[in-house]
């Protein structure tokens, strides 16, 4: 995955929209669009390999639209500009994160010294339950 491709094919092809947003901002919220929705087209994203692309397809199903829209919103902060930002930021994040393929798990050993300490344990239990049949 090439990060840099990626964040610049997404500042390149980013379409942003504004509307009224919630939240703080007084009688200045009633009249200002600084709610802002960005959306990238997930087949103009450059920079990833095949697998990838398959991998970010299907862990982003469900923020697809029809059209092949990637979408976030963010209405945090009381000015445009800080949202545009905020919005961009959780847009690359997002792809970043739904593309990274998982690692491969190795496989491995309990080593000698917990094998040996599982043992003494379980030998430590029998004694115990062994001392609770003799009868006094």
């Amino acid at each position: 995955m090439d990060r840099a491709k990626v964040f610049e094919s997404i500042e390149k092809n980013l379409q942003l929209s504004f509307a009224r947003s919630s939240g703080a901002g007084g009688q200045n919220v009633n009249k200002v669009n600084t709610k802002v929705r960005a959306a990238v087209s997930f087949e103009k994203v450059e920079g990833l390999s095949q697998s990838e692309r398959e991998q970010a397809k299907f862990k982003l199903k469900n923020s697809v639209n029809g059209e092949g829209f990637v979408f976030v919103e963010a209405e945090d902060e009381r000015f445009q500009e800080r949202n545009r930002a905020i919005a961009t930021e959780r847009l690359k994040a997002k792809i970043i994160q739904a593309a990274a393929l998982p690692k491969k798990r190795k496989k491995t050993k309990p080593s000698a010294a917990s094998k040996e300490k599982r043992l003494l344990s379980k030998k430590l239990r029998g004694k115990i339950k062994a001392l609770r049949s003799q009868r006094f």
